[in-house]
């Protein structure tokens, strides 16, 4: 117990390792701060996270990463729109108010449930490479791997941004509200003003050597050559244009018209420039694609298929957990060394196997068989640490052999969770990649970075990687949006930002609710331990550090991070509670 009121009001983590540098997190102020101009009601939902208390709701409710982005999806849904409508409004606030994490430049995926079909939907808004990329786009003249900076700022790193498309498919074909208004809030802020965060004015503080790389971005964050500071009052008129453009020609403005152009000619001319091109935008399309539902005690955990590894890997997870009593809780050593090794064994296969599954063969139905799992989860039973882990050899149907994938998916990212009055739930992990993308901006908003995502390496000891870059392919993400149903009916939407570490922390979320019965706020706010290739990572300044040394000797490397997810979680029942991540801004609210 004294483990649990201390994770909870654990609001501050500290920043991330030199590796992380750009996606770090920074105290946040005490009480609303940066957001004083809230409603009440809002600014008691704050309050509550700082508390460690859920926000309840009889109705509706957000959960974001920003509460100007949670007041725009909240002020939707009062009026009656659909969660599919408060989700455009929310995404085009956070592109403003947390340009470093999404946006218009970058691409997201959606799991949506459906009241009046009872369907879980799955909708693909991930970049696609350009048809120009080549196998070798982040090699050098000898073909060996760039540095992951020297491939990230400029233009080589964009690839062609899908969340306009997603978000314009979103609306046709669950929203119920005027188009041009849901883009209205986000457009005002823009041309007004909003409010610099604690968060926003130290990340650019620690990237301004390479957001200098682009005058744009370098005038918007570095007026008068100095950063953004926290509580001032900054305006872009440019996004408030591109928002305008939107609202009154809908995302052809994007894919064919001035604003694709303007991205083209950026990414073109920009310095590491880039082959993406105005025929990449013009044949871009969303895509819907299966859910990935596994089981877990009684429940389904459903969420987004290749070119994601977030559905698989948490459902091998999971499923290798299963037939183990995880009762213990998190500070237990038995219970980390399950959860460890499960997600070991879970990215061994990750690395090899997942990818665009229209472009390579995927053995999901293989990876997922209970047959395949019950074996990798035999492997658990030890008291000790595996010793090797490596992939397995699941039942396909096509003779393929990869080589191990080396990408590297550094941590930004923001997550939306949203339940409306019908009974619609929505769950959005949105992205421009690493934290401020490419650098590059264009019409007020930032370009993703990511093509990053895939395999710099091409081949392994001549071994194709399943993950390289190829024309028009998406490259693999462990996003992991998640809904998860149990007899049938959603019971939580959840997701987070993270990088590869989100895989860990949407697990761990899932399993502090069903097997610790912890409420949601208490599942966010939990100090994270997250084991991907090996060495198990324990957030700093937490609790999770008391496990360092009863993990070395069960033979576990350790190493102590500032671990910065950004989980979103609504929980239904009879009434919804909402959770959000008390290492961010975001806040969860409902009526």
């Amino acid at each position: 117990m004294r483990f649990l009121l201390s994770a909870i009001f654990v609001v501050l983590v500290g920043t991330a390792q030199a590796q992380q540098a750009a996606d770090a997190v920074e105290p946040e102020a005490a009480g609303i701060g940066a957001f004083e101009s809230l409603p009440a009601d809002m600014a008691a939902a704050l309050d509550a996270k700082e508390a460690g208390r859920p926000v309840v709701a009889s109705d509706w409710m957000v959960a974001a990463a920003n509460p100007l982005a949670v007041k725009a999806g909240a002020d939707v849904l009062a009026a009656g729109g659909t969660a599919a409508d408060a989700l455009v409004a929310v995404q085009v606030v956070l592109g403003l108010v947390e340009p470093q994490s999404s946006g218009l430049g970058g691409g997201a995926f959606l799991v949506w449930y459906d009241a009046a079909t009872g369907d879980v939907i799955t909708l693909d808004g991930r970049e696609t490479a350009p048809l120009a990329a080549t196998p070798r786009l982040f090699q050098d003249p000898e073909g060996e791997p760039l540095k992951f900076f020297d491939a990230v700022v400029g233009g080589r790193s964009v690839g062609t941004p899908g969340t306009p498309a997603l978000l314009a498919e979103i609306h046709r074909r669950w929203g119920t509200q005027e188009w041009g208004s849901l883009l209205e809030p986000a457009l005002t802020l823009a041309q007004d003003g909003f409010t610099v965060s604690p968060r926003l004015a130290k990340l650019v503080e620690e990237d301004l050597e390479r957001l200098a790389i682009s005058p744009v971005a370098s005038a918007y964050f570095m007026p008068d050559g100095e950063a953004i500071k926290a509580g001032a009052t900054l305006k872009n008129p440019a996004y408030a244009a591109t928002l305008k453009a939107f609202a009154e020609q809908g995302a052809t403005v994007f894919y064919g018209g001035k604003i694709g152009h303007d991205i083209v000619a950026t990414v073109q001319n920009a310095e590491n420039a880039g082959v993406l091109s105005d025929v990449d935008l013009a044949i871009y399309q969303v895509k819907e694609r299966e859910a990935i539902c596994a089981p877990y005690r009684g429940h389904e955990v459903c969420g987004m298929g290749p070119p994601s590894s977030g559905a698989v890997a948490v459902g091998q997870i999971l499923a290798a957990l299963e037939g183990y009593d995880l009762s213990a809780g998190p500070q237990d050593l038995n219970v980390r060394r399950l959860m460890g090794d499960a997600a070991r064994l879970a990215f061994a296969d990750r690395g090899r196997y997942l990818a665009d599954s229209d472009y390579v063969p995927v053995p999901v139905t293989g990876l997922l068989d209970p047959a395949y799992l019950a074996g990798r989860a035999a492997l658990l039973d030890s008291e000790m640490a595996l010793e090797e882990v490596s992939a397995g050899e699941p039942t396909w149907d096509h003779a393929m052999i990869w080589a191990d994938d080396e990408s590297i998916e550094l941590p930004s990212t923001s997550h939306i969770s949203i339940v409306d009055s019908m009974g619609n739930v929505a769950s959005m992990t949105t992205t421009i990649e690493n934290g401020f993308g490419s650098r590059l901006m264009v019409g007020g908003f930032l370009l993703n970075n990511e093509l990053t995502d895939f395999s710099f390496r091409s081949h392994k000891d001549g071994i194709p990687v399943a993950n390289r870059v190829e024309p028009g392919k998406r490259p693999r993400s462990s996003m992991a949006p998640t809904i998860v149903m149990k007899d049938g009916k959603p019971v939580m939407a959840v997701g987070s930002p993270g990088g590869s570490r989100i895989i860990g922390y949407v697990t761990q979320v899932i399993v502090a609710v069903i097997d610790w019965g912890l409420d949601v706020q208490q599942a966010v706010s939990l100090p994270h331990a997250v084991n991907r290739f090996g060495t198990y990572d324990l957030e700093q300044d937490t609790p999770s550090v008391e496990l360092s040394d009863g993990l070395t000797t069960m033979g576990f490397e350790v190493a102590t991070r500032g671990l910065t997810s950004g989980l979103h979680v609504i929980a239904i029942g009879d009434d919804l509670r909402g959770g959000a991540d008390p290492r961010r801004e975001g806040i969860a609210f409902g009526r």
